[in-house]
């Protein structure tokens, strides 16, 4: 979950919000957007413990088109264009250290070998996910002490509400901006993903999605806030390598520096999760659909190579083709909108299948549901209305989809 969205995406937010309790606020409520998230997919996971996400689920709650098309967007767009933005910032990090490397070509590097570790055996894969799972953790609350202690002085911004504030927190520039935040937090779903290799998922699986997405939304509201109290909004506004902008400030330029190294590290974890995760849909994609058979094939450790070369693939193309803020604001867009339906299934789920047995029922039901559709909606009308050529483009990945599923289904 942790990656490039909570160190790039406030520079974004600041050109339409000044406010810091709104900024803030922001985080908390794309926490608690993503913890409702997990608690009905924790239900769906439980009740139905096969690796593939979106397209297990929607599959069988509302149709297998509806899980065809979830899964074409997890392929095209869900994982490869996360994983490109993720080795950019990598690039971007270490390229504002080191001016002669290229962040485009480091970017290119990265994928590459993460690609090679993961496509061979599922003890490389998980080992290297653990490490530097741990040495994110760490390096963020070592940061976010450090920087609030050596800053030379704190900035003169309130994170207090202040009556303006209630304007800012209706508005359609902080619905926009939450298209940003529920990006940073995408990932809350991802071991849904991998649930048919997790032992005994109908029990681990709810605790992996809650206790996951309350740690990280925990981290989020800690960055954020010592981004906001070491560095001045205008140093910050429209800048993509957030982390090393306020190290500047908080550090110096040797220790902005060292920062910028570790932070730009500190994302190969995102890209290796991401490589991880994703190719999982492609492989129940291939072994659902004959058209798609050469995707499900695993090696002799039970890994997807092909899957994994195949989103890695496209990965590459996102990362030479097209710009930093247009693939983030047309892959949040398609990602919510393929969790908005797979949120809205769990009702379903329980009306047509209501002897499916529930190892795990959704704590508080209806309303984390109903919390997110309405919040992941309301994001998605103005996303729409501000922002219609990546609208039209998730439109068009969706129809794609459409399309190559009635294909596979005459093959």
């Amino acid at each position: 979950m942790i990656g490039t969205g909570v160190f790039t995406t406030l520079g974004f937010q600041l050109l339409d919000i000044q406010s810091g309790f709104a900024l803030i606020m922001l985080w908390v409520v794309g926490g608690i957007t993503a913890l409702c998230g997990a608690l009905s997919y924790a239900e769906l996971g439980a009740a139905m413990p096969r690796s593939g996400g979106e397209y297990n689920f929607l599959s069988r709650t509302l149709h297998p088109m509806a899980g065809f098309i979830s899964g074409w967007v997890s392929a095209t767009i869900g994982f490869a264009g996360p994983t490109a933005l993720a080795a950019l910032t990598f690039g971007s990090y270490l390229g504002s250290v080191f001016d002669i490397l290229s962040p485009v070509w480091l970017a290119t590097g990265l994928v590459i070998v993460v690609t090679f570790v993961h496509s061979t055996n599922r003890k490389a894969s998980a080992g290297l996910q653990q490490v530097v799972t741990i040495l994110k953790i760490a390096l963020i609350i070592v940061f976010s002490a450090a920087a609030l202690y050596f800053a030379p002085e704190l900035q003169p911004i309130s994170f207090i509400p202040a009556a303006s504030d209630l304007t800012a927190l209706s508005g359609g520039a902080f619905a926009v901006a939450l298209i940003y935040v529920n990006y940073a937090y995408s990932g809350w779903n991802a071991a849904t993903y991998l649930s048919g290799e997790l032992a005994s998922p109908q029990h681990s699986l709810p605790r992996v999605l809650f206790l996951s997405t309350a740690t990280v939304m925990a981290l989020y509201v800690l960055l954020n806030f010592v981004f906001l109290s070491v560095a001045p909004v205008d140093a910050m506004a429209g800048r993509v390598e957030i982390g090393y902008v306020a190290a500047q400030y908080a550090f110096g330029p040797v220790g902005a520096s060292a920062m910028g190294i570790m932070l730009g590290l500190l994302l190969i974890s995102t890209v290796s999760a991401m490589t991880m995760a994703g190719p999982r849909v492609l492989q129940m994609i291939g072994e659902d659909f004959s058209l798609f058979r050469i995707l499900g094939r695993t090696n002799k450790h039970g890994v997807p190579a092909m899957a994994i070369y195949f989103q890695s693939a496209l990965a590459l193309i996102f990362l030479w083709t097209a710009s930093f803020d247009s693939i983030l604001v047309f892959a949040g867009a398609t990602l919510a909108l393929n969790t908005f339906f797979t949120v809205g299934g769990l009702f379903l789920m329980r009306w047509r299948m209501p002897d499916l047995e529930r190892p795990y029922k959704t704590w508080g039901y209806p309303f984390p549901p109903l919390i997110f559709l309405g919040i992941v909606g309301w994001t998605l009308v103005y996303t729409v209305m501000n922002r219609p050529v990546e609208a039209l483009f998730s439109a068009g990945v969706i129809l794609t989809g459409s399309v190559f599923y009635w294909i596979s289904r005459r093959v």
